[in-house]
């Protein structure tokens, strides 16, 4: 025992002692934050106002066009042929003719670009023309539009939990986001920290060091102390990863909610001149969208999600790299590790791909075997959570999850004790299953 644990102290301290852990503990958070951030930003501060001329015969569009914070719109008098001949001279983008019988052919309306314009465009010009069409024909049947947007409701339930315990909240979405994001984190972690214990089996090989450390360490403790020393290197960057992002995201919310506050108070105080409600803006008379989706993330049993998390995390990364590492003692280099990866990988694979049905029905019959199989449980299982699973459903995923560790241990160690001093032979998949049977 004192051995195993002098192979996970080594472990861990070489792993995060490196400039790279470092690194990457600290950049991936930051990478993250800056992605998000100059998505928003791009989307807020880089779409330029679009000056579009609207030309309409008609004479009934002439007040229905209301400038926006992208949009601006000129009227003008002229013939569609002047139109068109001072268009390229101009500083407009775009310009709308609506002939005289839009209300009889709403297909005759055109809009003349030099290049072809953008679809927010072309839907924001189609969607007033539109409107008003619609509005004639409704008040020509003897229906006003106000009794037409009366009868327009929108129906938004609030989900229940009934348990034991009473009624509770619930939020579907707020499972579905947990649930997917927990799935995502084991998936990669498992791919990233498997393959690092892959690698470095094969570099203490390659290299020949594996020969002097096994004159003092059996060969299933060398094996068993690099598994949990690189596991404990992961679980040690998840959880800065995790403190960072939330500081940083923290951060970076405060200074765009304090930014989207200000202008939609200056929007609310130019509406309030104008004498116009401030439905719609944020801060007028809607709901908080931050505080809708802490409410509904604080619905959730967090402290369950949280410690069902870490343990399918260990728990499905013990059980594939205790096979990676099999991989790795038994090639002599990189390139032959292929051949034996994919049956490793497909139960991951399958697993993310299973995900997205489970989603759909967390409860049905897939969702059920499939998160009870130790080699996709650690995904399917995080995706259930969220929604609510009995106890006795996650007792036995977890017990045949710790059983099917064992298992791919013990065969990971008999083809580890063979495979690790085997050089300059091309293993095959017959020869694997001999190594097993040896005595």
């Amino acid at each position: 025992m004192r051995n195993i644990f002098l192979v996970i102290r080594r472990e861990y301290l070489v792993r995060v002692k490196k400039k790279s852990f470092l690194v990457m503990t600290v950049l991936g958070p930051l990478l993250f934050v800056a992605f998000y951030g100059t998505v928003f930003w791009a989307a807020v501060s880089s779409v330029d106002i679009k000056t579009v001329q609207v030309l309409d015969e008609s004479g009934l569009f002439r007040n229905k066009f209301k400038d926006s914070e992208t949009l601006k719109f000129e009227l003008t008098d002229t013939s569609i042929d002047s139109a068109k001949a001072a268009f390229p001279n101009s500083d407009a983008n775009a310009l709308v003719y609506i002939p005289a019988n839009v209300i009889k052919s709403p297909k005759s309306v055109r809009i003349y670009a030099a290049k072809n314009v953008s679809l927010e465009l072309k839907s924001e010009i189609e969607k007033v023309i539109e409107k008003e069409i619609e509005d004639i024909k409704l008040a020509e049947a003897g229906i006003t539009h106000k009794i037409l947007e009366d009868s327009r409701v929108n129906v938004n339930s609030e989900t229940i939990s009934l348990s034991e315990e009473g009624e509770k909240t619930s939020s579907s979405g707020a499972a579905t986001v947990i649930g997917g994001i927990c799935a995502f984190l084991i998936y990669m972690s498992v791919f990233i920290y498997g393959t690092q214990v892959m690698r470095g089996i094969t570099e203490e090989k390659t290299s020949r060091i594996v020969e002097v450390i096994i004159s003092s360490v059996k060969p299933f403790q060398l094996m068993l102390g690099k598994i949990i020393g690189v596991a404990l290197v992961g679980l040690t960057q998840f959880v800065l990863w995790i403190l960072l992002t939330t500081a940083l995201t923290s951060a970076t919310s405060a200074v765009i909610a304090s930014k989207m506050s200000k202008e939609s108070a200056q929007m609310a105080q130019e509406m309030k001149k104008a004498q116009m409600p401030n439905q719609g803006l944020p801060g007028g008379n809607v709901d908080n969208p931050v505080a809708e989706v802490l409410g509904a993330v604080s619905s959730l049993n967090l402290p369950l999600i949280i410690g069902c998390f870490l343990f399918y995390y260990l728990g499905g990364y013990l059980l594939y790299s205790a096979l990676f590492g099999a991989v790795g003692a038994a090639v002599d280099n990189d390139a032959d590790t292929q051949q034996f990866m994919l049956p490793i990988t497909l139960p991951i694979i399958f697993s993310f791909v299973f995900a997205q049905f489970v989603l759909r029905d967390p409860d049905g019959t897939l969702a059920f075997w499939t998160s009870i199989i130790p080699f996709t449980s650690p995904i399917i299982m995080m995706v259930r959570i969220p929604f609510g699973v009995p106890a006795w459903e996650i007792a036995l995923s977890m017990v045949l999850l710790v059983l099917g560790f064992m298992g791919t241990t013990w065969i990971a160690a008999r083809i580890y004790r063979v495979g690790i001093l085997m050089y300059g032979k091309k293993v095959s998949y017959k020869e694997l299953v001999k190594w097993i049977f040896y005595k």
